[in-house]
């Protein structure tokens, strides 16, 4: 079961809170750049109190205001745990074809659909389903994204290992820093991933406070251009 049309971008990550949206607005400003119509898509936030603020920034950095939130954004839920469990809570039953069927749906209103999946690559959408059976769904190819921290060697390997059992395409890896301290660790991080896991990250992105999208977008292009990241999304 995959989409149709595949331009476009699953962002997963190796963890929650690794970046993943920032990554999401940087490529949306970055499609917008090139001409694309982007569709930003959330299938399911966690922790919506009561708005969901990770869709909302990628709508805001899409500038696309004729999307519906609805869209953008099918399933919230107010508890911040993992989806199944905040699904369960809410007596809702998230299912793979109905899931497929809101990226098929928001695919329609563009022609670059980005997917920003919920937490890690294996985190429970069901308790039959996870992060990469979505990813898997959507026929897209996986942007992976890591935090910049201390950890992250394993946690990416981890991830790296399980896309590639999967057989899932993988345009590349982007890390984050998500906290304006500095640590010892992160100069020496990209280097390991890749002596590791056996993939040299495409950038890595510094802090930046607040939803600003343009100079993520900046900072992004500046590491690798545009055109020749969006090369490896079809």
């Amino acid at each position: 079961m995959t989409l149709l049309a595949r331009r476009g971008v699953f962002l997963v990550g190796t963890d929650t809170g690794v970046g993943k949206t920032a990554v999401g607005c940087a490529l949306l400003r970055l499609a917008l750049r090139l001409g694309r119509r982007p569709v930003p898509l959330k299938p399911v936030e966690t922790g919506c109190q009561p708005d969901p603020d990770d869709a909302l920034r990628l709508l805001s950095a899409s500038t696309r205001s004729d999307l519906p939130l609805a869209l953008v954004c099918p399933h919230r839920f107010p508890t911040p745990v993992a989806p199944a469990q905040a699904a369960a809570e809410a007596g809702v039953s998230l299912t793979l074809p109905a899931l497929a069927a809101t990226m098929t749906a928001a695919s329609a209103h563009g022609d670059f659909l980005l997917v920003e999946s919920a937490g890690g690559l294996l985190s429970p959408y069901s308790p039959e389903i996870t992060g990469a059976d979505l990813a898997t769904a959507s026929g897209l190819p996986l942007l992976l994204v890591a935090r910049n921290a201390l950890g992250t060697i394993n946690h990416t390997a981890l991830a790296l290992a399980e896309i590639r059992r999967r057989a899932l395409p993988l345009a590349g890896l982007v890390l984050v820093d998500v906290s304006p301290q500095a640590t010892p660790d992160r100069p020496h991080n990209a280097g390991l991933i890749e002596a590791i896991g056996a993939e040299r990250p495409l950038a890595s992105l510094p802090f930046v406070p607040g939803p600003d999208a343009d100079r993520l977008a900046d900072e992004l292009d500046r590491q690798i251009p545009a055109a020749r990241l969006f090369a490896r999304f079809g």
